[in-house]
């Protein structure tokens, strides 16, 4: 049995996709199968897919870093739709986590962690068409947000926003903004994730068409996020039309078929990120998980980490482990072809060696 936060949840759903085999005739024989490497591997990786049931576990911890105040927050979510008394009948539990960095403010991330679930469970098309489902409730719950902050205008403030949702074997990550979501496949990182930085060239062109522009690696010299739930207080920024301003609170969608090789997944405030890469936070809980496999405590010693590596800013991560054991160690291949340097290379190092 896992621990009392885990969860084991199943989806219905495979998306499998089978190549035709080729045929080779020899003479008047029958014809001969011929299967490729890439078939076997496919057939290899939709079998791990078919029968692997994610056993949910999570964890999370905050600190206020070297900030005065703190503006990050989260959220995590065993049964999304349990949680708001909404009937699926017969379908799986989904679960819901998010990190909110705030800024200007806690109003913002506040309130989007508080509304966010909600609209999405209360969305005509829950729980069938969760892509447009999300996206929706992005924008919705940015435009009551707004609503909010012209009544009581000491609310103004805005949000990065990041959530994770995993239903069956499917993990659908939302973004806007420069949280990040890195997902661990026997130890490899893959970024769930993009960060919304006026760097980013997709970005600046977006922001350009919608008359925007960067300004010292600001978003119209004000904000150093290209996407962002709130901050409706901000001159040129937004726009209630249907093209929107250049600060955008659109997220960006990423879908993935969890298979038995995917370990975990860190969810972290951009705080976390100024001094972890994507793989070297992959490693750092992969270590740890090892040792104690405590996914909470992991958590905790992330942070802590970040703070011995000189992170300024507030720090908020949230891990989701989808084993009950820990994560194997990684096996190293070795090269199947060796490599030698010959009689005249190493005279040559030795030469130059000897000046």
């Amino acid at each position: 049995m896992c621990v009392k936060d885990s969860e084991q949840v199943s989806e219905e759903m495979e998306n499998s996709s089978r190549s035709d085999h080729d045929t080779t005739k020899l003479g008047n024989s029958f014809p001969l199968l011929s299967i490729s490497e890439d078939k076997v591997a496919s057939d290899k990786e939709q079998n791990l897919i078919s029968i692997f049931v994610p056993a949910l576990r999570s964890g999370e911890w905050s600190d206020i870093g070297g900030r005065p105040y703190m503006e990050d927050t989260h959220i995590c979510i065993s049964d999304l739709a349990k949680k708001f008394n909404h009937n699926l009948r017969d379908e799986e539990a989904i679960s819901f986590y998010g990190v909110f960095d705030g800024h200007g403010g806690n109003a913002a991330a506040q309130f989007v962690r508080d509304h966010l679930p909600r609209v999405i469970v209360e969305d005509a098309d829950f729980p069938l068409a969760l892509e447009k489902v999300v996206m929706r409730s992005f924008i919705e719950t940015d435009a009551e947000f707004a609503k909010t902050c012209s009544r009581e205008s000491s609310l103004s403030s805005g949000t990065t926003a990041l959530t994770a949702m995993i239903f069956g074997r499917s993990l659908l990550v939302a973004n806007a903004g420069d949280c990040r979501a890195v997902l661990s496949r026997l130890g490899v990182a893959i970024e769930m994730s993009k960060d919304h930085r006026p760097c980013c060239t997709r970005e600046r062109s977006r922001i350009e068409s919608l008359g925007g522009y960067i300004d010292d690696g600001y978003l119209n010299g004000q904000i150093s996020v290209t996407r962002a739930l709130g901050d409706w207080h901000l001159e040129g920024l937004k726009d209630i039309g249907e093209r929107g301003g250049p600060l955008s609170a659109e997220p960006e969608l990423k879908l993935m078929t969890l298979t038995k090789e995917h370990e975990f997944l860190i969810i972290g405030s951009d705080g976390i990120w100024d001094v972890f890469m994507s793989q070297n936070a992959v490693d750092f809980v992969r270590r740890r998980l090892q040792e104690h496999n405590d996914v909470k405590l992991c958590c905790k010693e992330v942070v802590q980490e970040a703070i011995k590596r000189g992170a300024t800013d507030n720090l908020t991560v949230v891990i989701v482990s989808f084993h009950c054991e820990p994560p194997p160690p990684v096996v190293v291949r070795r090269p199947s072809v060796r490599r030698s340097i010959s009689a005249e290379g190493l005279q040559n190092i030795k030469s130059l060696l000897e000046g």
